[in-house]
């Protein structure tokens, strides 16, 4: 069977794991987590970066930072991972879906507009596959309506618009290393703060409410509570073995665009033929590898395709299924139905993509596809 997905090992991860034991260092903050730190900053350009333990938690950190409160509204794609929407309903907020691109799964700026209200505080474009959001259209509203911008860029390491790097753009980011991702440390997140007035709230949420960062760089004589906070930094072998990925980023992302490019040269015509949409990289965009999938055009034909796959050795699999109509939310939710996010719940597929794939197992893949009978 070839896998999804199967995580990447550079050969450096027991190395520097080892070296952290070894300092007697391994709690958060220490020199790898710093190191890791100064990386995003320097490549980036983030005024701040912080690791943190998974992006669920860099996305809670988000919504502590932007003080959303009890009722607050929060504008996010229904067709996205239930984080994206849970950091902010944790601190009382309601949640505004909004609808997917007829093109691609992003969230569909054109629509954003009608769904702002006095009560609206952020904006959360999620930058579906690593490709970007029309941040002009999302960052005019916000100047317009006073609104936060919080990019859920779990997939978007390395990816661009208009040649800015996705994270740099909003107010306030969030990054995953689940071990899905282009890089990974098993679990593992990152936020990135773009906001000066943000930098040091951020970094007190992080140590657990306390000012202990400005003790430990001499700023302050003690450290106490301070404010809200929670253990949202990861330990030094979590920031070791990400640091052996990010040594390492040039080579994977270079392997993994060929991947997605050996995909879409070699289906599009029998995807045509088919009826089954390719991915779609707009001009502003970049494609960073991060994931190929396919929109099938019915949830049968989908499911009977993961089927095909998976009875010759070719796991495949579907994605998020539309958050206003979760068990969770779904009585919560008064908006207008959304088509397109509940076409992509019902016919997108993801076939695998990872840094081991070689291209005689693309090529029998596609080959597989390409066979199916329907």
């Amino acid at each position: 069977m070839i896998p999804f997905n199967k995580p990447y090992l550079t050969g450096k991860e027991m190395d520097y794991m080892h070296q952290a034991v070894s300092s007697g260092k391994i709690s958060g903050n220490g020199t790898f987590t710093q190191k890791c730190q100064k990386f995003f900053e320097e490549r980036y350009g983030f005024k701040k970066a912080l690791l943190t333990t998974s992006c669920t938690d860099a996305l809670e950190m988000c919504a502590m930072l932007a003080n959303i409160k009890q009722d607050d509204e929060v504008i996010v794609p229904s067709y996205t991972f239930v984080s994206s929407a849970l950091a902010f309903v944790r601190q009382g907020a309601k949640i505004v879906f909004a609808e997917s691109r007829i093109d691609h799964p992003g969230v569909d700026e054109d629509k954003l507009e009608a769904l702002i209200t006095p009560k609206t505080k952020a904006i959360v474009p999620v930058h579906y596959a690593g490709v970007a959001c029309d941040m002009d259209k999302i960052m005019h509203l916000a100047e317009k309506y006073n609104l936060l911008v919080i990019e859920d860029a779990a997939q978007a390491i390395d990816s661009c618009y208009k040649g800015r790097s996705l994270g740099s753009i909003g107010h306030l980011a969030a990054f995953s290393f689940h071990e899905t991702k282009n890089i990974n440390s098993g679990e593992g997140g990152l936020l990135a703060i773009n906001d000066q007035r943000f930098v040091t709230r951020a970094e007190i949420i992080w140590e657990k409410g306390t000012n202990r960062a400005e003790f430990f760089r001499g700023e302050v004589d003690k450290y106490g509570w301070v404010d809200v906070g929670s253990s949202f930094l990861p330990s030094e072998l979590t920031a070791a073995y990400l640091w052996a990925q990010l040594e390492n980023l040039d080579d994977i992302q270079k392997k993994r665009i060929e991947i997605w490019e050996q995909y879409f040269l070699g289906l599009s015509d029998w995807a045509q033929k088919k009826g089954i949409r390719l991915p779609k990289i707009p001009d502003y965009a970049q494609n960073n590898g991060h994931m190929f999938y396919l929109v099938c055009e019915s949830a049968l034909q989908r499911d009977h395709l993961i089927t095909h796959l998976k009875n010759n050795g070719v796991y495949a699999v579907f994605h998020y299924l539309s958050l206003h109509k979760s068990k969770f939310y779904r009585s919560r939710y008064h908006g207008d139905d959304l088509p397109h996010a509940d076409e992509y719940t019902d016919c997108l597929l993801r076939l695998p993509v990872f840094y081991e794939l070689t291209p005689e197992e693309i090529g029998f893949i596609m080959n597989t596809a390409k066979n199916f009978p329907e």
